[in-house]
């Protein structure tokens, strides 16, 4: 186990964007572990500007991702589950000191759940498919063909930061999809991990782009980006509500997980 597991301090970037690691002038943020409420990590919250950066960055990479052959993107999440098996002892460290979850639970679910994820998805991105069918009018042939849907912006709670940023972002990024996630900010550092592992295994830069903040602030701004294209959310019904309002603005597509808890008293 690393270093980190003794919970010392570290100072972090306010977000991942365009491939690199950017700290602005946001507001000062201490994660602590609540198991024993030791400060593990400092920040200055991302802004509203950041979010407008991150989205243009996910904006402008998208036509070389979405374009990219299956394989491509194969093997750059191929890539990046052996980098998240290699770094396992930094995100089951990390893992544990945000969260103030055991160790064996980081160890024996969250992390080997993770990679594990991302190797099935590795191997998905080969056989997206789209379907023909009959003629419907006479000399016309249907057919449905399945294409990146766009920008996605994601919204992750607390509970389960590394396995939620995997089932939400890769995916989408098998898709040819671009995206920018706001963690919880008070777990945001196995998912700024995630990025820059991303950024080695090869992802493009601006494929994958990271903000940290509220979900009433950073979040909402998110959601109701004019220039994003799908807002996926799982966290607490009331922020759900105003995640979708912020949404239906631009007619984004929605999807929604709210409500459930996860705590442990011991």
């Amino acid at each position: 186990m690393t270093a980190l597991t003794s919970d010392q301090t570290r100072i972090v970037p306010s977000s991942w964007i365009d491939g690199a690691p950017v700290t602005t002038g946001g507001t000062p943020y201490q994660v602590v572990n609540p198991a024993n409420g030791n400060t593990v990590a400092e920040l200055a919250l991302a802004t509203a500007a950041d979010v407008d950066a991150a989205v243009a960055s996910a904006r402008a990479a998208l036509p070389g991702w979405k374009t990219a052959t299956p394989a491509a993107r194969s093997a750059v999440l191929a890539k990046l589950a052996e980098l998240v098996e290699a770094n396992a002892d930094q995100l089951i460290a990390e893992e544990v000191s945000q969260t103030g979850k055991p160790v064996r639970l980081a160890t024996e679910f969250d992390v080997p759940g993770s990679i594990d994820n991302i190797a099935f998805f590795a191997g998905a991105a080969r056989h997206l498919e789209g379907k023909a069918s009959a003629e419907y009018s006479g000399d016309h042939t249907s057919s449905i063909r399945r294409e990146a849907v766009g920008v996605v912006a994601t919204i992750t709670p607390w509970n389960y930061p590394l396995q939620m940023a995997v089932w939400k972002v890769i995916p989408a990024l098998a898709a040819g999809c671009s995206v920018v996630i706001k963690p919880a900010e008070l777990t945001p550092l196995t998912t700024l991990t995630l990025a820059r592992l991303a950024t080695e295994a090869g992802l493009p830069d601006g494929v994958f782009n990271v903000v940290t903040g509220s979900g009433i602030d950073v979040g909402t701004a998110l959601a109701g980006h004019p220039d994003v294209d799908v807002v996926t959310f799982t966290g607490s019904t009331a922020v759900g509500r105003r995640v979708m309002a912020a949404a239906a603005v631009h007619g984004h597509r929605t999807q929604l997980e709210l409500g459930g808890k996860a705590p442990f008293v011991v």
